[in-house]
C-alpha cells in the first residue's frame, strides 16, 4: 500500500456478485471499523453489478443493520416462494428500483457525483461504459438499475439509460480498474483479487474474463450457482462474515492496522506479531474461515448483531406453519390451481409498472426487429449471388 504511505490517491473496486453482495458487506464494516481512512479517502468507489449497491451504501453512509436487513430480505423473500427464482412473484429489478427511491436521500446524485463509477455495459455491442456523473437521483437508480439487470434473469428488454440500452456492468467489466496498482479490489470469488476468500484447491488455473480473474475450482463454481439461486439466510450471513475476516486478513497482512487485535484461533497458530521486526508487512497471517472463528460475536459485534437480526423469520402461526414440511407440501399439493392465479396476478402488476415505459420499450424492439430482418435479407442477397452463374 505505497500509495497511501506516500500520500497518494485510490480507489476501491467492488465485483459483481449477485446474492453475494453481503460478502462486500463484511468487507466494508471492517475495513470502517479498523481503517476508515481507506474508506474516507478513497477517491472513486467503483461497482459492477451488485458492487454498485455496496459502493453507493458507502456514499450515503448506510449502516451495516440497513445493508443487511435489505440483501438478507430479498434471500428470505426467494426462500418463501414455492418455485424460488422461477415464481412469477420473483420480480428482483422492480423491487430494488422501488427500495432506491424510498431509501436513497435526495441529494444522492450528487454525493455520487465524481466518486461513483458504475460499470455498464452497452446493448448490443457489449462495449463497456463507466458513468461516474449523474444528473438527478432517478438518473442515478437508473444506471444502478442496468448494471444490475442480468438479460432473461431479470427481464428480456434491456433497460434504457440516456438514451441507449444497457444490461449488466459484470459481461463486461466485472471489476473496474483492477489493473491499476491504487486499486483496492474486492470479490467474494476465488482469485487473485486484494480481498478475496483463499481457496482451498491447489489448482492454478485460472479464468481471465469480464476483466477479471477466477480460479478455476469446484469451490467458485458453487458460488457462481448460489450468487443467482441463493440458499438459506444463515448460509449468505456466513459469506458476511467471511468478507469481514478476508478484509480484517488483508489489513493485517499490510500493517494497516495499528493495534494488534487478538486473532480468534489457538494460540499456536498465531504467535507472531502483524509487523515483521522491520516494520514491514507480514505476509504470513494465516487464513481464518467463518467455522475457525469460536465467538464472533466477539469479533464484530455490530455486524454479528446485524445479520441474526436480519435472518430472523416471522413468527406467527401461519409463516410457521409454512415453513414446516406439512406446509410446504400442502403449499406444492395446491400448486396446481394457485400458480394460475399468481401468474396472472403477478405478471398483470408487472404489465401496470411497465406501461409508462411501454412506448419507448415498444419503439426499440421494432427497431430490433427491422435491424434483425434487414441483416437476414442481406445474407439471403449475398448467398443468392453467389448462386447466380
Amino acid at each position: 500500500m505505497g500509495f497511501m504511505e506516500e500520500g497518494g490517491s485510490w480507489s476501491l473496486s467492488f465485483a459483481g456478485a449477485g446474492f453475494l453482495a453481503l460478502y462486500h458487506v463484511g468487507v466494508i464494516h471492517c475495513l470502517s471499523q479498523h481503517a476508515p481512512r481507506l474508506i474516507q479517502g478513497a477517491d472513486r468507489l467503483y461497482g459492477s453489478s451488485a458492487g454498485a449497491l455496496s459502493a453507493i451504501s458507502i456514499i450515503c453512509n448506510k449502516s451495516v443493520d440497513f445493508c443487511c436487513s435489505h440483501l438478507l430480505g430479498m434471500v428470505k423473500r426467494v426462500e418463501q416462494l414455492s418455485l424460488g427464482i422461477f415464481h412469477p412473484a420473483f420480480a428482483p429489478i422492480e423491487h430494488i428500483r422501488q427500495k432506491l427511491r424510498d431509501e436513497l436521500p435526495e441529494n444522492c446524485h450528487i454525493l455520487a457525483s465524481k466518486r461513483l463509477g458504475i460499470s455498464l455495459t452497452r446493448w448490443p455491442d457489449g462495449h463497456n461504459v463507466i458513468v461516474t456523473d449523474f444528473a438527478t437521483k432517478e438518473e442515478l437508480i437508473q444506471a444502478i438499475i442496468c448494471t444490475l439487470f442480468f438479460p432473461f434473469y431479470c427481464g428480456t428488454i434491456p433497460p434504457e439509460f440516456r438514451g441507449e440500452r444497457y444490461i449488466d456492468g459484470a459481461l463486461s467489466n466485472n471489476m473496474p480498474f483492477a489493473n491499476c496498482p491504487s486499486t483496492i479490489t474486492v470479490s467474494p470469488f476465488h482469485g487473485t483479487v486484494d480481498i478475496c476468500p483463499q481457496s482451498p484447491s491447489a489448482s492454478l488455473h485460472e479464468l481471465n474474463a469480464f476483466n477479471a480473474a477466477f480460479q478455476i475450482s469446484t469451490t467458485n463454481f458453487h458460488l457462481g450457482w448460489i450468487s443467482l439461486l441463493p440458499p438459506k439466510p444463515e448460509v449468505v450471513a456466513d459469506i458476511s462474515r467471511q468478507g469481514y475476516l478476508d478484509a480484517l486478513r488483508f489489513l493485517e497482512q499490510r500493517g494497516l492496522i495499528k493495534k494488534l487485535l487478538p486473532w480468534p484461533l489457538p494460540s499456536k497458530e498465531r504467535s507472531l506479531p502483524v509487523q515483521d521486526s522491520d516494520g514491514g508487512a507480514n505476509w504470513d497471517v494465516p487464513y481464518v474461515r467463518v467455522k475457525d472463528v469460536p465467538d464472533f460475536q466477539q469479533l464484530a459485534p455490530e455486524l454479528e448483531a446485524a445479520l441474526k437480526k436480519a435472518c430472523q423469520r416471522d413468527s406467527s402461526a401461519w409463516a410457521r406453519f409454512r415453513r414446516s414440511g406439512p406446509g410446504w407440501a400442502l403449499t406444492y399439493l395446491l400448486l396446481p390451481w394457485s400458480l394460475p392465479f399468481e401468474y396472472a396476478y403477478y405478471r398483470s402488476w408487472r404489465l401496470a409498472l411497465w406501461l409508462p415505459e411501454a412506448p419507448t420499450d415498444l419503439l426499440w424492439m421494432w427497431d430490433q426487429m427491422k435491424g434483425a430482418a434487414h441483416g437476414v435479407f442481406c445474407l439471403v442477397k449475398a448467398g443468392l449471388r453467389k448462386t447466380t452463374p
